[in-house]
């Protein structure tokens, strides 16, 4: 067989064109009040107030307060005891840019 032989492929023709009907019901279906309407509604609120974002922020600040306090009263720190300080004044940066990163965005 050449080159030529092989590369011929063989396309199948359609036998058959077939039709589909769709039907969709678009009324409007009353299902009653929402029970969970209260709980979306508490729930939004939550999301616009940024309530826990909040909370951990004001968490590490406390955190960060009062091992900064410890550190500064030790009479030699060693390395091990800076390595926790700075680990902690570090993880403070990385809240801080999540906190002032994220918004609750406009739909």
């Amino acid at each position: 067989m050449s080159d030529e032989e092989q590369l011929e492929v063989k396309v199948a023709e359609p036998k058959q064109k077939i039709t589909v009907d769709l039907e969709v019901d678009t009324s409007i279906k009353d299902l009653g009040v929402n029970p969970y309407a209260k709980l979306i509604h508490m729930a939004r609120a939550v999301d616009a107030w940024r309530i826990f974002p909040r909370l951990f922020l004001t968490v590490y600040i406390v955190l960060l307060y009062k091992c900064v306090i410890w550190y500064m009263n030790l009479p030699s720190p060693t390395m091990e005891q800076s390595g926790l300080i700075s680990i902690v004044v570090g993880a403070g940066a990385a809240w801080f840019g999540l906190y002032t990163g994220t918004s609750k965005s406009k739909k």
